[in-house]
């Protein structure tokens, strides 16, 4: 299922489209000097896909904790906690899935590095089975992968940088989609940079940084000059997720504010000159007695953040009290939930799919069809991906031997569960052995031969046995079940 974001308008007054799950695989890059409307672009893609995806936003000023007030977004203030916490907290965000805006305001730069660096690598040793897709969006992004050496300590630097380069680099295996916003594209670590496939270049002056743009958008150096005389809130796009061709977008609305000023010209104060001398130049000659500073309370202790994470929630409209669901309705809702995942099967590469990717369509679809109560979790709907994979019936999946049969599957990595059921349901079907492009394809992979290693390897661990018939044709029996394949060819 394709999910469109709406971005603005072309210059021919079109809708400019990202294509959100294509952004999850391949990230971002936006470039513009100070003024340029990165972070206007970057407000407009969170609100726009805050419905559909979590999200994570790395704030060295402070300026999108506006989110909370309208998404639900959850504010860490990083200079009330150590990095340790920060780095407990983001292992929580991602087992709770709530989206955050880590505001690093009040720290010089090097407690940025630090923290930020804590905070990414949290999300990036997460749990296997938290690895649902998770937009991580770093303004600001040179301060955390300078290409060269600050002020900052070498220590500080290397952390924050390795964590970036894991993000960019090894993060999408595990659901994280980096999207960094930066206004030099000199300034920022080139092996940071060279991971992303999409991108939107803002105004820009410098000739090393228009020259850069333009051989990233693949466009000649004699279009370079373009980028000066893009106006505030204009871009060109060009990536899997925007365009196949450099496209000049203008960015649309924001529903959000952000915390900083504009430049706009205030008229100054019509002041004499006589009591601007009285106002200013007395004071100055004739200092008051600096007052006696008052006792304050000691300040409270800093909150707890992972009782704030256990307590967050999205904001959202209190539901009315409802009645608990019949037996009849529930029923009907594991059937509608079963049709959506085998029409999600049934589509063309569902096999080889990510189980984090399948599970971010199945929740859509269910809001989709409009199914309510609480969505499975990850670990259950991978038990309904490997039986549905297995093709089990309905009338068998109710059947005592086959909750025998899920009971042994369940003693077996997850990945090899659904190999497992597959063979139990042919066994128990009396149908012939699956061939080893089909067991691959349960597998998720194209390779016949990691299939007939699977198989050995169940083998080796008491949960099957293989021989072949007089005819030389595969036979599988299942240990503890009694259960047995019709001879099938392994290559058919």
């Amino acid at each position: 299922m394709t999910i469109g974001i709406e971005m603005g308008v072309t210059n021919s007054g079109q809708a400019a489209t990202l294509d959100l799950e294509e952004l999850l695989a391949t990230r971002l890059l936006v470039q513009g000097n100070s003024g340029s409307g990165k972070s206007h672009l970057l407000r407009r893609l969170m609100e726009q896909s805050a419905p559909w995806v979590q999200q994570a936003v790395i704030d060295p000023e402070g300026d999108f904790v506006t989110l909370a007030d309208r998404f639900g977004h959850l504010v860490i203030d990083a200079a009330e906690h150590n990095e340790a916490a920060l780095q407990r907290a983001a292992d929580r965000v991602r087992a709770h899935r709530v989206s955050v805006v880590l505001n690093l305001e009040g720290l010089d730069a090097d407690g940025q590095m630090r923290h930020a660096a804590a905070f990414l690598g949290g999300l990036f040793d997460a749990d296997r089975d938290h690895w649902s897709p998770m937009l991580v969006v770093v303004d600001e992004a040179q301060l955390f992968a300078p290409a060269a050496a600050g002020e900052v300590s070498d220590e500080a630097r290397r952390a924050s940088l390795g964590a970036m380069a894991n993000l960019m680099s090894r993060g999408r295996k595990r659901g994280l989609a980096g999207i960094i916003a930066t206004q030099r594209l000199a300034k920022l670590a080139k092996n940071v940079a060279a991971e992303a496939s999409n991108f939107l270049m803002g105004r820009t002056f410098l000739d090393i940084d228009m020259a850069r743009a333009a051989d990233l958008l693949g466009m000649e150096r004699r279009q370079a000059e373009m980028f000066r005389d893009l106006p505030r809130g204009a871009f060109v796009a060009l990536g899997p997720a925007l365009s196949r061709r450099p496209l000049p977008i203008r960015i649309g609305t924001v529903e959000t504010e952000s915390r900083g000023t504009n430049p706009w010209l205030i008229p100054l104060p019509q002041t004499p000159a006589e009591d601007a001398a009285a106002l200013v130049l007395a004071a100055a000659a004739a200092p008051d007695p600096l007052p006696r500073a008052p006792r304050r309370a000691p300040a409270p202790p800093p909150p707890d953040i992972l009782a704030q994470l256990a307590q967050a929630r999205p904001a959202v409209a209190t539901p009315r009290a409802e009645e608990a669901p019949s037996a009849e309705e529930l029923a009907e809702r594991k059937q509608r939930m079963g049709d959506i995942l085998r029409q999600i099967l049934a589509e063309p590469e569902a096999s080889f799919r990510n189980v984090s990717v399948l599970y971010q369509d199945f929740l859509v679809r269910l809001r989709i069809h409009a199914i309510g109560g609480k969505p499975p979790e990850i670990p259950a709907f991978r038990r309904m991906l490997a039986v549905a994979r297995a093709g089990v019936g309905e009338e068998a999946a109710a059947g005592e031997a086959w909750r025998e049969a899920e009971a042994r599957a369940n003693a077996l990595p997850e990945d090899t569960q659904g190999v497992f059921l597959l063979l139990a349901r042919t066994a128990l079907d009396r149908l012939p052995c699956p061939s080893d492009a089909t067991i691959a394809e349960a597998y998720g992979t194209r390779s016949a031969g990691r299939a007939r290693r699977l198989l050995s390897w169940l083998e080796e661990q008491g949960a099957i046995v293989q021989r072949p018939d007089a005819s030389g044709r595969r036979i599988v029996a299942l240990v503890g079940l009694g259960w047995e394949t019709a001879p099938g060819e392994a290559a058919g």
